[in-house]
């Protein structure tokens, strides 16, 4: 195994020691804290994995495969936490499942067709700001203007850049009828 996919792995092992401090930190407010600083860790892994990956040719298809993954898990942990708690609603929650499944199914489209989408400029800005914005939601959750200021944030560039893969890719679907 990689060092590239041994750092994506931590990354997965983070997620429930994260969820498990934010989801005490609403009874000892401390743990948010500590929940902030495990989801800051887990968030920058994206970021080493990939440019490890990629300094050390390190790419690999397990990497390729559990990268995207571990960022969905993650930032969907904390989301689902705060839609729980009433501080986001499920109808964001479902913007960006449905993007995610979306981008999923036309990547496996893709391969199924000789070809790899790889990740656009948008779905990166899109992956920071929201995770930027769950560290906020974090800290102040209480702050209800911040908190909407966030799921706008994540819900335009989440519809921005799933929006984006379909227009740049909509070749791979062959929607027209073979003869």
């Amino acid at each position: 195994m990689t060092t590239a996919s041994k750092i994506t792995l931590v990354r997965v092992i983070l997620i429930p020691v994260f969820m498990l401090f934010l989801y005490l930190s609403k009874t000892v407010d401390a743990l948010k804290w500590v929940a902030l600083a495990v989801f800051i860790i887990a968030s920058l892994t994206d970021f080493v994995d990939g440019k490890i990956a990629r300094s050390r040719n390190q790419v690999s298809d397990f990497g390729k495969f559990l990268d995207p993954l571990a960022d969905k898990l993650l930032v969907i942990s904390a989301m689902t936490i705060f839609c729980e708690w009433g501080i986001f609603p499920a109808w964001a929650l479902m913007i960006v499942l449905t993007r995610e499944f979306a981008v999923t199914g036309l990547r496996l489209v893709a391969v199924g067709n000789g070809r790899v989408i790889a990740a656009g400029m948008s779905g990166k800005i899109k992956t920071f700001a929201t995770m930027v914005g769950l560290c906020f939601m974090i800290v102040f959750y209480q702050w209800k203007w911040l908190d909407w200021i966030v799921i706008a944030v994540i819900v335009v560039t989440t519809l921005y850049s799933g929006v984006e893969y379909f227009v740049q890719n909509w070749d791979v679907l062959n929607l027209k009828k073979k003869d």
